[in-house]
């Protein structure tokens, strides 16, 4: 793989550059902040920014700007986590000062005309009622609301109808003023162009672009006392979600918990949970485990759906098994086997080169230098049983918390 150049310009702005092995271009820009830097009665306000960012520029209208990509047989595209923004472009090479003038001219100027914001208001409204109608999806969103009361990372995503109706010219315009400052972004640019080349392009596009860097006003989040909660929504089935709270992103036992995750209630069917409450017992359809790893905070979650009658038995099964894999070390054999897994997993999702492209930002971003899934898979080869036996105790030493929506 192509070494990659990092290079940072006057203005703050971190450029993170390698020449592609592809004729794709891939260009796109991290922002630090998410919807947990929406503001006080503002929920949902970077989510509504990052759809409405494509809605014009004094010299682009919104059907320019969505068609500025698409016409060369690209893309332009965003999402928004709870602590980043991210804009990207996907085109043929040869198209590099294209996708990176739009982007600079987004990110400068967006202008957020008021017509276009009421239009896309309801796209987003529809969208929160989507969310709403699934289950799945809203027992992230609840569980959330419950776990991180009191903090900024409660709310969802999206915000809720009452803020998002509120949301006007100004908000927006003052979220971009304040957190897409060159200091508090990235740019990253992988195209069979050379990489000075595009780093050229990036000064030229965005070298003036003058901000004061935000002075951070996120706080570690309180732990709230350990719940158990019903809700009733009349689903055919329950939706249950438990969790813990675990450490923060940079923490360098996060490899640990990768591991005894993807052991646990990993994708792979042979994971534990897939095997004890699906395959041997037909408890479940689904079963998962997750990990969502923030600046300063994280979570660990287990996810599935049954009948409401069998929710008490699944849930002692994952206790048990989380249990199990406390009490002691993995034979040499199995541990090798999962951490093979693992790795091999890691490499394989590895082939994804868009996804390859922006976490080049994300490292970046995250960490202040490049650390892809190689680096990932050899922190996992490390590792050693009595590493994965403190983890599991950890995790079974946490108070879980446990919301049901029926």
């Amino acid at each position: 793989m192509n070494e990659v150049l990092i290079h940072s310009l006057p203005n703050g702005l971190r450029v993170a550059a390698r020449k592609a092995e592809s004729n794709v271009s891939y260009i796109g820009i991290l922002t630090n902040a998410g919807s947990r830097d929406d503001g006080a009665g503002r929920d949902g306000l970077a989510h509504f920014v990052e759809h409405t960012l494509f809605k014009g520029t004094p010299t682009k209208r919104s059907w320019i700007v969505n068609n500025r990509m698409e016409l060369i047989g690209g893309e332009l595209n965003a999402y928004t986590t709870k602590e980043e923004i991210m804009l990207y472009t996907t085109a043929l090479a040869g198209f590099e000062e294209r996708a990176i003038e739009l982007l600079a001219d987004l990110v400068a100027n967006a202008s957020f005309p008021a017509q276009e914001l009421d239009l896309e208001r309801n796209v987003v409204l529809e969208e929160i009622h989507s969310y709403h109608d699934n289950a799945a999806y809203a027992v992230f969103d609840e569980f959330d609301e419950l776990f991180f009361a009191g903090s900024p990372l409660a709310h969802n995503i999206l915000g809720y109808e009452e803020s998002v109706r509120r949301l006007d010219h100004d908000d927006c315009r003052g979220f971009v003023e304040k957190w897409m400052a060159p200091e508090n972004m990235v740019i990253y640019c992988v195209t069979p162009a050379d990489p000075e080349k595009c780093i050229r392009l990036i000064e030229r596009h965005l070298g003036t672009l003058q901000r004061a860097m935000p002075a951070s006003d996120r706080n570690v989040p309180t732990p709230n006392a350990p719940f158990r909660e019903i809700r009733n929504r009349d689903n055919h089935q329950a939706n249950v979600l438990t969790g813990t709270r675990v450490f923060d992103a940079r923490d360098p036992r996060r490899y640990a918990l990768y591991l005894f995750s993807n052991i646990l209630g990993g994708a792979a069917m042979n994971s534990r949970l897939n095997r004890e409450l699906r395959d041997r017992r037909g408890l479940v359809y689904t079963v998962e485990s997750s990990i969502s790893l923030y600046s300063d905070t994280g979570l660990f979650q287990v996810y599935f759906g049954a009948e409401p009658a069998k929710c008490r038995k699944c849930l002692d099964i994952i206790r048990k098994e989380i249990e199990r894999m406390a009490s002691a070390p993995l034979s040499d054999r199995t541990f090798s086997q999962a951490r093979q897994q693992l790795c091999g997993q890691l490499l394989v999702s590895g082939e994804n080169r868009e996804n390859n492209a922006m976490n080049l930002a994300k490292s970046l971003l995250r960490h202040g230098c490049v650390r892809d899934n190689n680096h990932t898979a050899e922190q996992i080869m490390k590792l050693t049983p009595a590493d994965l036996l403190e983890m599991a105790r950890f995790v079974a030493d946490s108070p879980f918390s446990t919301l049901t929506l029926l």
